[in-house]
């Protein structure tokens, strides 16, 4: 392979970089290992850095290129490495011009002692305004469920957050154009598709008419009816709208799973974070989608020690867990990011931060445990992933023995083994 990708963080960081691997191959990148970069916290642009120091020791040949939203936003860290050739930034990392660009800029440069001024390719990604689709011929080819980007970008500030620095204010890719990736990926044998994207529920709001993610997941339901599974990534509960509501009650094929933007639980922490939602509405919002789907599993992302939190308020993200049915936690001890407003607030310490979040995984984990131990004797539709993985629509693990992937099986739960179902 001429090109290795390295990817970190997200599942669209996952779905970008196969599109980086189809134009860095295309504009004749040889010889070359692309990190595509989060940065969500600042221990994962240190894993990227500590990577391409490793990378460029096992490899010395090999030149290195930087991209993704660590790089968009703090490219300097990047410029700076002598292990580093080219950064490249969040939006051009799509873009075969780019890529040419990058070949013909490494094909000039020396080898070793690149001038940082000479290493950097990355523009203003708060001016890109518009979102190309981009269909990947033999997407991860051979795997039942491929991840389809329909929304990049981000117009909400939370304090927190450096992602719209990386990636920019929210665009979306027009419906007709959605819904024919996906009646492409679906004639190529996939049976479960994946909407993502930075802000998905803000879907639709730069395009004529201002469709809604609702809108959106109805009409690939409605035009590709041999579609097996549509899943959602990750959504902010206080932008669903009516319609994607219906189509959580109303259609099997969307896979009753979601996971939410949550936070934290308790309100005055929501309002310094610049949330747009309180505690109660997102308890009701569990709540009102429990009685459209009685069997939904409900994910959420939590932060534990953000600045100013207390003992009392951290009690309350807690306490969320089991007001809102929660499964499946992803939980971030609080990262701050230089340039966000919440890295100017008051910080707890680091070893409370730590501390909390080891007790949020901790109830977490109670909770996934009795959602296991409650699947016993159900019998769950289940997409076969490998020989020994398959997962249920509740996108909860099972595992199994001589499957062939790709297949859906109907299969009874007879027990757990900690970490999966088993049958």
């Amino acid at each position: 392979m001429t090109v290795e990708i390295v990817t970190f963080g997200c599942r669209l960081n996952a779905f970008e970089s196969e599109v980086i691997a189809r134009q860095a191959e295309g504009a004749g990148i040889n010889e070359t290992i692309v990190l595509n970069t989060c940065a969500v916290t600042n221990e994962a642009v240190a894993q990227a850095r500590q990577s391409i120091r490793r990378l460029k020791r096992d490899h010395p040949e090999r030149r290195i290129v930087v991209t993704g939203c660590a790089a968009q936003s703090q490219p300097e860290i990047f410029t700076a490495m002598v292990e580093v050739d080219r950064v490249i930034g969040n939006d051009d990392k799509m873009r075969t011009e780019a890529w040419r660009a990058a070949r013909d800029a490494l094909a000039c440069a020396p080898k070793h002692g690149i001038e940082p001024s000479e290493k950097i390719a990355v523009t203003d990604i708060m001016a890109v305004t518009a979102m190309a689709p981009h269909l990947l011929d033999g997407f991860q080819s051979g795997l039942p469920r491929v991840f389809v980007q329909v929304q990049n970008g981000c117009d909400h500030r939370c304090t927190f957050c450096i992602i719209p620095y990386g990636r920019g204010n929210s665009r979306s890719v027009p419906m007709g154009a959605v819904v024919n990736q996906i009646r492409a990926l679906v004639e190529r044998g996939h049976a479960e598709i994946v909407l993502t994207g930075v802000d998905l529920t803000s879907y639709g709001a730069d395009l004529p008419g201002s469709p809604k993610l609702g809108r959106l997941t109805k009409q690939i339901l409605r035009h590709v009816p041999e579609l097996k599974r549509l899943r959602l990534s990750s959504i902010d509960q206080v932008e669903a709208d009516r319609d994607l509501l219906d189509v959580i009650a109303d259609d099997e094929r969307l896979m009753p799973h979601l996971h939410l933007s949550l936070q934290s639980g308790d309100d005055l922490v929501l309002k310094r974070m610049k949330r747009r939602h309180s505690r109660a509405q997102a308890i009701e919002f569990c709540a009102q989608v429990r009685r459209l789907r009685p069997d939904i599993a409900l994910g959420a992302d939590l932060i534990a020690g953000f600045p100013t939190e207390t003992e009392e308020m951290f009690a309350r993200s807690i306490d969320l867990v089991d007001e809102c049915g929660l499964t499946f936690l992803h939980v971030f001890p609080y990262s701050a990011r230089p340039g966000t407003p919440a890295a100017r607030m008051p910080q707890v310490a680091g070893n409370a931060v730590r501390e909390r979040a080891k007790r949020l995984r901790a109830c977490g984990e109670t909770a996934l445990q009795r959602r296991l131990a409650s699947e016993l004797g159900r019998t769950r539709q289940v997409l076969i992933e490998s020989a020994n993985q398959g997962r249920t629509e509740h996108f909860i693990p099972v595992a199994i023995r001589g499957e062939a992937p790709g297949a859906i099986r109907s299969l009874a739960i007879t027990g757990n083994d900690g970490a999966r179902l088993t049958v």
